[in-house]
């Protein structure tokens, strides 16, 4: 079950998993295991996710409905 749409949102705004990593001091295989949906971000992470790309963070949830 995918939980973010990280992958997405970054092709969507020409970001790569490096750009993103090196923007929160975090490693690539972090940044692309969130993208996979292996593992998942924290709260604080998203947030600051969605502020580098100017986002709303629920764009970074897939909505369960």
């Amino acid at each position: 079950m995918k939980i973010n749409r990280l992958k997405i949102i970054l092709v969507e705004n020409s970001k790569t998993n490096k750009w993103l990593a090196e923007k929160l001091g975090k490693s690539e295989v972090t940044v692309s295991r969130w993208c996979t949906n292996e593992v998942q971000p924290s709260i604080e992470t998203m947030a600051q996710i969605a502020i580098l790309l100017k986002i709303d963070i629920k764009e970074l949830l897939n909505s369960t409905i």
